[in-house]
Order: C-alpha cells, then structure tokens, then sequence
C-alpha cells in the first residue's frame, strides 16, 4: 500500500495528561494485528497517519474496523503540493465515488497549515470545488448537507481524502484493565463482551462445560463465539471450566426451584478464582433485569454476594430485541442460535423460583459443600487461545 490511512480518533483526544497513555495502546492494538506488516503511525493532535507498505487495503481495513479507540478511517492520497496536481487528484477521487454513490451535492473542505503555499483554505475549496463542478455538470456544492465531502490538506505535504470509513469507537482494549467474561452459547453474553471491551476492558472469557450432559458441539459453539469476539478484544483465552461434578452435586443436594440459582453461585465462584490469577478485577456477564427468573433483582444479588470482585452486567436496562439486534450486528447471532444446549438449558428447573431469600440461599449453598469441587474444576481448566 503506498497511501497512509488516516485514523480519527474520539473520546481519547480528552484524556489530559493521561491522553498518552490511551493513544499508546490504541497503536499498539492496531500494530498487533498487523504485526506480520512493516507498519509505521505517525502524527499528533488527534490526526494520525498509518503506514503500512506491505498489507492488502482489506486487511488494514478490517484492522482498523476492528479496533476499539478507532473513530473513523480512510485512505489518504499524498499528491505535489500545487494547484494542477490537487485538481487532478479530486478528479479521480470524484470519479471513484460516484462509481460507488448516487449523491449529487458534494463539499471541499481545505486546511492548509503550510502558509507557503500559494492559495489559502477558502481559494483552494473555492477553485476545486468549480473544477469539480464543469468537470462534471451534474453535480452541485451544498456546503450544509452534502451527500459526500472531499477534504483536502496542505502540510508537509499535500493529502487527499473522500468520505471516511466508520470505526467502531469506544477506548482502546487494556485502558480499563482486566475481566472475565461469563461467555454462554446464547445471544447475550457475547453482546455484553463487546460492549464492555469497547469501554477498555480487556477480557477473558470462561465456559462451563459439562460433558457428557453437553456434547462437543456446544464447546465448539462457544469456541467459535470466542473467535469471532477475538478481533474486538485484542484476543481472548477461552477457559473452559469441567462444571460437571458441580453440577450432579447440585441436582442431588439442592432444591428443584433452587438449582438455577446455586449453580450461578458456583459458576461465579470458579470465575472469581480463575480471574483473580490473570490479574482481572472484574466479572462480566450477559443478564438483563427481569429476562429469566435467576435475573431478577433478588437473585441477582444473591450470585453477586458469591464474590468479592464487581460483576458488570452492560446489558442490564437492555430488552431482548435491543440484544438481538446488536448480536446481528457483531455477527454473533447466527452461532448463538444454533440448536446445541448448555449446562443451564438442560438442568433447568420447571418453577424456579423469582424472589429468594438471601439468608436462606447462603445456606442452601453451604449445604452443597462444594468449595473442593470448585477448586479442582478452577484447577482443571483447558485454555483455548483465539488471536
């Protein structure tokens, strides 16, 4: 690629004395996924330029729409610094857009930052704006609401860009720190990873598997929900938790309506242990107020009170629909719903119950004594690395 993209960024630029240390790792994420590329980033002021001489433009593309911390991006053409050259230059750029859009309103926008040269910011719109407008007559300038906007910029040297690509936004992945993701086969946790590593929570994910109750095909399932999630988490380790002991304890000591809730206890127990040794500071999962019965607010605050760390629920005032419609949007969806049952799905109960005693759960969690059980799962974890 001989064209620098530009990469926009947001939120960081108010970081203050702090603003370093976020643009640090937005580059390093950017550059980790490009780390097979000679890849150069350069710039200041919120206005960056990624070199990258050997990389496939799709490659640098879905790098870059994959990056928390990216607002906007887009190919930058470096062109002679006079008059002819940028006329040129927006000439070809119109004649791609158009190729790819029906709009007819177009804008310049000119910054020259070089005083030197010849023509100010109002001339330089003014002249290629006209240019552009008797190279091709059907098109007109509405600087209010254009249907799409060439931008020019006189610095060093002279660079040209049409409308940018969108990024996913947020802050970048490891400025928030470490959690663990609760990551189930079904539509919302996946969703709820994303959307807190777009706050910079750098996550790993864990999943309890109990096998033979569940078959392979459910581990895969969660395996491929990991990979997808990767790009957007700077990669991820899925530990896959061996749940099954826990959950035989469970269905022969515990009360039917009771089960749901004691395995959540459990589950956010080994989470807690597995976490704290990669150095997490949270827990993460997919709950959302009132969807099932072991999301309630009572229950809730029972499996909450099962750990020390702060559990994040981002999808918490989030109704189903709200949920699924993010899912398609990160791709998530249509490996969610693939007809394989996890551990809660089969050893659900028929009347859960809705509003627990806190009181009465810790004992009935006690009675379980299950704490050996818990351990050795937490020790017996595989991990699954997803780049």
């Amino acid at each position: 690629m001989e064209n620098p993209y530009l990469i926009k960024i947001g939120e960081i630029a108010l970081k203050g004395r702090n603003r370093a240390f976020f643009e640090g790792l937005l580059f390093k994420n950017i550059k980790r996924k490009l780390n097979s590329h000679r890849c150069t980033i350069t710039g200041k002021q919120g206005r960056y330029y990624l070199s990258c001489t050997d990389a496939d433009k799709k490659v640098i593309d879905y790098a870059l729409s994959t990056t928390f911390g990216v607002v906007a991006f887009g190919e930058v053409r470096k062109v002679p610094k006079s008059i002819e050259a940028i006329k040129d230059a927006s000439e070809k750029m119109c004649e791609e857009i158009l190729y790819c859009s029906e709009g007819k309103k177009f804008k310049i926008e000119a910054r020259r930052s070089d005083k030197s040269f010849t023509y100010n910011s109002y001339q330089i719109a003014s002249i290629i704006g006209q240019h552009l407008r008797d190279t091709f007559p059907q098109l007109s300038v509405d600087v209010k609401t254009p249907d799409w906007i060439i931008n020019i910029e006189i610095r060093e040297t002279c660079l040209i860009y049409g409308p940018l690509k969108h990024g996913p936004g947020g802050l970048p992945v490891g400025t928030a720190g470490r959690g663990i993701l609760l990551l189930s086969g079904g539509i919302d946790s996946p969703v709820a990873g994303y959307l807190m590593a777009k706050r910079g929570l750098k996550l790993d994910a864990v999943y309890y598997h109990t096998y033979p109750y569940t078959s392979d095909e459910a581990r895969d399932k969660v395996v491929k929900l990991a990979q997808k999630l990767s790009p957007f988490l700077s990669g991820v380790d899925l530990l896959v938790i061996p749940f099954t002991d826990i959950q035989i304890r469970i269905k022969e000591r515990a009360k039917e309506e009771e089960m749901t809730l004691l395995m959540r206890a459990c589950m956010m127990k080994i989470a807690e242990i597995v976490g704290l040794k990669r150095g997490a500071k949270c827990l993460v999962t997919g709950e959302s107020l009132g969807q099932v019965a072991s999301q309630t607010v009572e229950s809730m605050r029972f499996t909450e009170s099962c750990t020390n760390l702060p559990v994040f629920r981002p999808l918490i005032g989030f109704n189903k629909e709200e949920i699924v419609e993010l899912a398609r949007k990160l791709g998530t969806f249509d490996i969610s719903v693939l007809p394989y049952d996890d551990c809660c799905t089969l050893f659900a109960p028929r009347r859960p119950i809705i509003k627990p005693n806190l009181k009465k759960m810790s004992e009935s969690y006690s009675e379980l004594e299950v704490e050996k059980l818990i351990e050795e799962a937490a020790e017996n974890t595989e991990i699954i690395h997803c780049p």
